[in-house]
């Protein structure tokens, strides 16, 4: 059995052999995502996030062990390992606990304790604990030779190691770490110098602010973080000092006398100058890794949000990156997504050629049979949407507006650059508009998810994390929707189970090479792509029109043969199969149920043969803004509007309602019942009615609220 199976069994509260298996099968480099889908009874039917957990429980105790190993071999190389301190290493799966058992024997700096043991004070020590000496100074008299001058400076030093003895000390430590788990307090001051700075300005909630830890969200933390970060704010987490230094006392001082007295000080020292420090730091690290975990949960929930968006599909649209006086740039691209045409209509002042601009647009839509037209939600939007509006087309056009954010990063990026070698951001930029709109999963992929701008303070979270768990969430939702194996680009096909950037670009090539795939036992036939990649990725790869119908579903290559015999009983095709409700229903699963094929699987197959290759996603919507409300003059409180959902946060949604600045439902305000979490009552780019509230135009604010009104999450 693996090592780790019962920790995080227990801890995650899984059946033992799930895990295990999971486990196993990790280690021979199946993904998640393959895990969830196809090996549903080798763990008793995890779903991915179980999985995921199972995954980083395993590294976290990986890393553990080998914490465990250093700290064994440096206490064994000093000769001061027990079989009791060995056993006790072993048995510890708590990285502070670890760290406490390993603090005393810790190589460090030289310390005022580490001085005095060295002139010899350490008895002097031990016998002030004892606390049994009447006249302490008279037997620290018996310590005053070589570097110790005088009884004062025997006393100090045995009072030093005292101090150092008190703060490595697992009991004072998980002492005063209690009082700070129930008590602590953290607190922002402004800077002086920097309170009547341009930057600071928003940061004057935190000027002089307090509350209990325990109680400070996330956002509120991790905005005090930037604020120190910046120089703006200096921010402390502290405890009630004296009822810490009661506690520790009373674990070391016996009675009142003279003794006593002098451990007394000596704790209250320890506590102050090194104890304290050491748990206010590590409070600080760990309220700041809470307050990642929760942002980087916010951060992959919006962009699982925003890769699901609904696709148009593969239609023929326009997408218009729009602007003032550069004017707005228009490109026309096909079905698959190719650039077909690309020009600049100024339609808006300074220059307001709009009868040209007219004339061209109507001209490119009639010209390139356009069907859809996305236009980019940043500068000039909500103008070049009413100018597109005021259009009059021969046949029907929808009209959609489509988040640009990290479109101006993709332009200019070497996979822009290697896509359109002659063409200048503008087009580029363009260009990802539109095909957003088509197919935002396929799109996006090609964008850093940080520059996506769905976060809360993504640059401030640990960067490693997030990667590793942005990664991880496009994997997640590329390997859900299913890639079409002949259009999918290198970017997209990187992120299917088992390939990578090499088998991605292999694939690619052998596709350029040998033209479209036929079917996936094709795959095969790419360099580099061997049994285990085959294995790990097929099911998740799409070939619409293939001979076999199965290749454009998810149904796994490794699972055709129950297919084509369930077929064979019903004395049909596969094609039948899948297109005859009656004989799909004449089936008895539980008939087919083998030593490695559960009705798990059999479930999914019969799932699948109902609508192969469906797209989970949902179908897209237009969307108007209010015509009367065009910039932040035009509100007034109490008005309901229409708007669109574009970030999600812990305090409440961003709700975009066309006047160029998008206002905040706080979550108090988000529905008629108590919230706890935003994403339970919107998602992102969801169309929603909300109230004006409040609009503060000295600080660029604008309220809103969605309380009595009907808004359904769809």
């Amino acid at each position: 059995m693996n090592p780790f199976t019962q920790i995080i069994s227990k801890h995650l509260n899984l059946p033992q052999q799930g895990v295990e298996n999971t486990l196993a099968l990790l280690d021979l480099g199946c993904t998640i995502p393959f895990i969830a889908r196809y090996r549903k009874e080798r763990t008793g039917g995890l779903d991915e996030v179980q999985i995921t957990q199972i995954s980083e429980w395993n590294d976290r105790l990986k890393e553990i062990q080998k914490r465990k190993e250093t700290i064994v071999k440096t206490i064994t190389e000093q000769g001061k390992m027990t079989p009791e301190l060995e056993k006790r290493i072993n048995d510890s799966w708590d990285a502070t606990e670890l760290e406490d058992i390993y603090l005393p024997y810790k190589p460090k700096r030289r310390t005022r304790a580490q001085i005095a043991r060295e002139q010899g004070l350490e008895p002097l020590a031990t016998l002030l604990l004892l606390q049994r000496e009447p006249h302490p100074e008279q037997a620290a008299e018996r310590f005053v030779k070589g570097d110790v001058a005088d009884v004062e400076s025997a006393i100090r030093g045995a009072q030093d190691i005292i101090a150092e003895m008190v703060s490595e000390d697992e009991r004072s430590r998980n002492s005063v770490r209690g009082e700070f788990r129930r008590e602590a307090v953290i607190t922002s001051k402004v800077v002086k110098a920097k309170k009547d700075s341009d930057e600071a300005a928003k940061f004057s909630d935190y000027f002089d602010f307090s509350e209990p830890l325990r109680r400070c969200s996330s956002h509120r933390l991790l905005a005090m973080r930037r604020g120190e970060s910046v120089g703006i704010l200096r921010v402390s987490i502290s405890a009630d000092d004296e009822r810490c230094i009661d506690r520790l006392q009373r674990q070391y001082m016996r009675g009142f006398g003279p003794c006593a007295r002098l451990v007394g000080e000596a704790v209250e020292d320890g506590y102050k100058r090194l104890l304290k420090p050491s748990i206010e730091t590590e409070f600080s690290s760990s309220s700041k890794e809470k307050a990642d975990d929760e942002a980087i949960v916010v951060f992959t929930d919006n962009l699982r949000q925003l890769l699901l968006a609904a696709p148009l599909g593969q239609k023929r649209v326009m997408g218009i990156d729009p602007g003032f006086r550069t004017g707005c740039k228009v490109v026309c691209l096909d079905a698959q997504g190719n650039l077909l045409h690309h020009e600049a209509v100024f339609p808006h002042p300074p220059v307001a050629h709009r009868m040209q601009a007219t004339v061209h647009v109507e001209q490119m839509v009639e010209d390139y049979k356009i069907e859809a037209i996305a236009i980019g939600n940043g500068t000039a939007s909500r103008e070049t949407g009413d100018f597109i509006r005021d259009l009059h087309f021969n046949h029907p056009v929808q009209t959609f507006v489509v988040s640009e954010d990290g479109a101006s990063i993709y332009s200019a990026s070497k996979t822009a650059r290697e896509e359109f070698p002659d063409e200048d951001v503008t087009v580029r930029g363009a260009v990802s508009i539109g095909r957003r709109l088509m197919d935002p999963l396929a799109e996006l992929v090609k964008i850093d998810p940080k520059s996506i701008g769905v976060g809360q303070y993504q640059h401030d979270v640990d960067q490693g994390k997030l990667k590793k768990s942005l990664d991880m969430t496009v994997e997640s939702c590329v390997n859900s929707v299913g890639v079409n194996l002949n259009t999918a680009s290198q970017h997209l096909l990187m992120y299917v189970s088992g390939l990578g950037p090499v088998l991605a670009k292999n694939i690619v090539d052998y596709r350029r090479d040998n033209g479209a795939f036929t079917s996936r036992a094709q795959l095969k036939k790419v360099p580099r792509l061997g049994p285990s990649a085959y294995e790990q990725c097929a099911g998740f790869l799409r070939i619409p029109g293939a001979k076999n119908p199965l290749d454009n579903s998810a149904v796994h290559p490794e699972s055709y043969h129950i297919v084509e015999q369930m077929a064979k009983d019903c004395g049909c095709t596969v094609g039948d199969l899948i297109s005859n409700k009656d004989k799909r229903a004449s089936i008895d699963v539980k008939r087919y149920v083998t030593s490695d094929v559960g009705l798990p699987t059999l479930t999914d197959i019969m799932s699948e043969l109902e609508k192969p290759g469906r797209d989970p996603r949902e179908q897209i919507e237009e969307f108007e803004f209010d015509p009367n409300v065009k910039e932040v003059d035009d509100l007034e409180e109490g008005m309901i509007l229409p708007g669109i959902v574009t970030n999600i946060t812990k305090f409440g949604a961003f709700v975009d309602i066309g006047v160029h600045q998008d206002g905040l439902v706080h979550i108090s305000q988000l529905a008629d019942r108590y919230v706890k979490d935003p994403a339970d009552v919107v998602k992102l780019h969801q169309h929603v009615t909300v109230r004006v509230k409040e609009v503060d135009q000295r600080r660029g604010r604008i309220s809103l609220s969605m309380k009595g009104i009907n808004n359904k999450k769809k």
